[in-house]
C-alpha cells in the first residue's frame, strides 16, 4: 500500500471543505533521465488506486502533442499552494494562487541566465526540454512549495498543460524568470508509460485568458485539475501518510 495520497479539489489547504476529495496513489513513476535539481527530466506521474469522479473542481487537463508550439510571449498561468515570495510562507487559510506568466523563447532564456555574473550568479543552461515563462524584470514568479505544479495555456478551446513547474533563482528575480519541464519533450515516455492517453494536437485560435474567468489574480477559485487516474504533477496535493 502506498504512503502517499493526493488531495483533489481543493481551494485552500487549511480546512480544505466540501468539495475536496483525498484520493490514494497506487504508484509513481519517476523519469528515469532525472539526475537532480535543476536537471533535465524533472517530471513524474503518479497513478490513483481509483478513477477521479469529475466535478465543477475537478476538472482535467489536456497534454499537448508534440505538434503543439507554445508562442514566445503567449500568456499561460501557473497555480500552486506555494510560498507569496523568498520570505514569506502563504498564510492560512493557504488559499490557491495564480499567476499570468508570458512564454520566453529559449535563446532569450539562456541569455536572461547569463547575465549579473557580477552578484554572484553563476550562469545556467536552458536544456531542450525546459520553457521559460516570466518576467525580465522579475516581481512575479513561481515559488518555494509550486514545484511540480503546472503550467497551463489556453489553445484554442482547449487547456493544454504546457509544462511541469521545476526551478529558478530565487523568486522573482530581475533576470531569472520561472523555469519549467517541457511536456512535449517527454511525449515518448509518457506515452509508454499511458499508451492509451490522447494527446491534443495543434489548433489553431489561440486565446489568453484567465482559466476561471474576471477573478482576482491573488485568490483563486480555480479547479485542481486531474486525469482519469494518471496525474501529471498538477495543482493536487501529494501527501505522505
Amino acid at each position: 500500500m502506498s504512503l502517499y495520497q493526493v488531495l483533489l479539489g481543493a481551494r485552500q489547504l487549511v480546512q480544505p471543505g466540501p468539495h475536496a476529495v483525498y484520493a490514494r496513489v497506487r504508484r509513481m513513476e519517476s523519469n528515469p533521465l532525472y539526475q537532480g535539481m535543476a536537471s533535465s527530466a524533472d517530471v513524474a506521474l503518479v497513478e490513483l488506486e481509483a478513477p477521479v469522479s469529475f466535478t465543477n473542481y475537478i476538472l482535467p487537463v489536456c497534454l499537448p502533442d508534440p505538434s503543439v508550439i507554445f508562442e514566445t510571449g503567449m500568456n499561460c498561468w501557473v497555480t500552486g499552494w506555494g510560498s507569496s515570495s523568498e520570505q514569506d510562507r502563504l498564510p492560512n487559510p493557504r488559499i490557491l494562487q495564480k499567476l499570468a506568466v508570458p512564454i520566453i523563447d529559449t535563446p532569450k532564456c539562456n541569455l536572461l541566465y547569463s547575465k549579473d555574473s557580477e552578484f554572484g550568479y553563476q550562469p545556467k543552461t536552458i536544456k531542450n526540454d525546459m520553457l521559460c515563462a516570466g518576467f525580465e524584470e522579475g516581481k512575479k514568479d513561481a515559488c518555494k512549495g509550486d514545484s511540480g505544479g503546472p503550467l497551463v495555456c489556453l489553445v484554442g478551446q482547449s487547456w493544454l498543460q504546457a509544462g511541469v513547474i521545476s526551478w529558478g533563482e530565487g523568486c522573482a528575480r530581475q533576470n531569472r524568470p520561472g523555469v519549467y519541464i517541457r511536456v512535449t519533450a517527454h511525449h515518448n515516455w509518457i506515452h509508454q508509460i499511458i499508451p492509451t492517453l490522447q494527446f491534443q494536437p495543434a489548433r489553431s485560435g489561440g486565446q489568453k485568458q484567465d482559466p476561471r474567468g474576471q477573478q482576482p489574480l491573488e485568490q483563486s477559485s480555480a479547479p485542481s485539475l486531474a486525469a482519469h487516474t494518471i496525474l501529471l504533477v498538477l495543482p493536487a496535493l501529494l501527501l505522505h501518510l
